[in-house]
């Protein structure tokens, strides 16, 4: 009710946006967005005009109200007869009547420009592109709001929906002691088979393996957290998207990596109160106010958590306490630590709020205190020869790398370079397995607007 009763305030006028890539999420957004009458996308760009058109197609839209387009008038005719306009070249989305450009690429590069080009170009930035956003999301809010423009992250998203929730709670009054979110796929418990699945892939739990599913007792989470991921190593953990992920969030919220790699547990739902919390608690965490990432233990007629965000909170006001206790959230042992989550998180689905939020308000649906705090880095696990090209992609580059989440650093010769910084460009010399990756070992580009903002980053944070 609160976003009709804003959104009304504005007017009758629909908001149009541009949406460049086109790939699930954007699939996802074009498909809810027909369905919402105060927004439109009537122009959609992809490097593959083809590949733009098929997903205008699964989105519901038929092939005949789509038309690809290469210049500024054929976009603006085609809008006219109420078709969407397809088009290769992004450059032509800055120079049409829209309020909203939506990134969402994946690409770090193509993401540092298309969001600079629509800020220049007095455009609104809704980034979906944790890619880029983990390298220099703070200076292009920044470059934003000197504008009078709004750059937002997304609601559907789960950086997104985890700042939500965060601020949700802080404005409340109640101290975040963790916030994070769950990896995609839950790992399914099938006790009578004795097997964990994660959809994929299912392994049978021998010998004593068993016993690290058992419920966790107070102050023992340390010892069964260690045990389980002893046990279920074989199933995928916690990957390079997870933490780019929470790099974002906590540049936002100011929520910081307990460790580099993330503790990231294997918890029940009812468990992440009693696992997140201090060591003083009976948690495993070393500090309050961090970041994390879990993967969700469940049995097949238990609800999920996959793809959800989660907050563990304290309150020091004993009353309201008492009072949450009694509404039946899920606290540790110990009585000092709730967690409040929200297990789902649907893509472009939600993403028009966001977007509606920006070109009717000029507001973001996060944080004013976006700062550069937390930088993904990578460590190599095999051995890389100069010359040789760091792949960009999800997933199997966990093989080549370990990645890490760190304290940011300013661009120089032997600081870490962020990940994203070194996807598709060439390693200057030989890189021993167990090195991190440092500037000096990276080419730098050339006409790179990803390394210039975050050289105007540092300077503009004074880092």
């Amino acid at each position: 009710m609160i976003y009709e009763n804003l959104f009304s305030r504005a007017g009758d006028r629909p908001i149009h946006a541009g949406l460049i890539g086109t790939g699930t999420y954007g699939i996802s957004l074009l498909s809810q967005t027909q369905l919402i009458p105060r927004l439109e996308i009537p122009v959609v760009c992809d490097r593959d005009p083809d590949t733009a058109m098929q997903a205008c197609i699964q989105a519901g839209i038929s092939k005949e109200r789509t038309k690809i387009c290469g210049n500024t008038k054929q976009i603006l005719h085609a809008m006219g007869k109420g078709q969407i306009a397809i088009a290769e070249n992004y450059e032509l989305l800055m120079d049409i009547p829209l309020e909203v450009i939506v990134e969402c690429t994946g690409n770090p590069e193509a993401g540092a420009r298309h969001a600079e080009s629509a800020i220049k170009s007095g455009k609104h930035v809704a980034m979906v592109n944790k890619e880029t956003d983990s390298v220099i999301g703070p200076i292009l809010s920044r470059l934003a709001d000197k504008a009078g423009l709004s750059y937002t992250p997304v609601d559907g998203d789960q950086p997104g929906l985890l700042i939500g929730l965060v601020s949700w709670a802080q404005s409340l009054g109640l101290e975040v002691v963790c916030g994070g979110k769950a990896r995609p796929y839950d790992f399914i418990y099938d006790e009578p088979a004795k097997t964990v699945s994660n959809g994929a892939i299912e392994i049978t739990l021998t010998g004593n393996k068993k016993t690290a599913l058992a419920k966790i007792g107070e102050g023992a989470a340390g010892r069964v957290i260690e045990t389980r991921r002893k046990a279920l190593g074989e199933l995928p953990q916690i990957g390079e998207a997870d933490l780019c992920e929470s790099v974002v969030a906590g540049n936002v919220t100011g929520l910081m990596a307990d460790i580099p790699t993330m503790h990231a547990p294997i918890v029940r739902t009812a468990e992440i109160a009693d696992v997140l919390c201090p060591e003083k608690e009976g948690g495993i965490l070393n500090n309050r106010r961090v970041i994390e990432v879990i993967t969700c233990l469940r049995r097949k007629d238990e609800a999920g958590l996959g793809g959800g965000v989660f907050i563990v909170f304290s309150c020091k006001n004993d009353p309201t306490w008492n009072f949450v206790k009694e509404k039946g959230l899920l606290t540790n042992h110990r009585g000092t630590c709730g967690v409040v989550y929200r297990p789902y998180h649907l893509l472009g689905v939600e993403t028009p709020i966001s977007i509606l939020c920006a070109g009717l308000l000029n507001l973001s649906t996060g944080s004013l205190n976006y700062k550069p705090r937390l930088d993904l880095i990578a460590k190599t696990k095999e051995d890389l020869d100069a010359g040789s090209i760091v792949e960009s992609g999800h997933g199997h580059l966990d093989n080549l790398f370990e990645h890490l989440v760190v304290n940011r650093s300013p661009i120089d010769r032997d600081n870490p370079v962020p990940y994203y910084m070194t996807v598709g460009n060439q390693v200057k010399v030989d890189v021993p397995a167990g090195s991190t990756l440092t500037y000096e070992m990276i080419n730098e580009p050339a006409n790179s607007r990803l390394w210039d903002l975050r050289r105007q980053q540092d300077e503009a944070f004074n880092i």
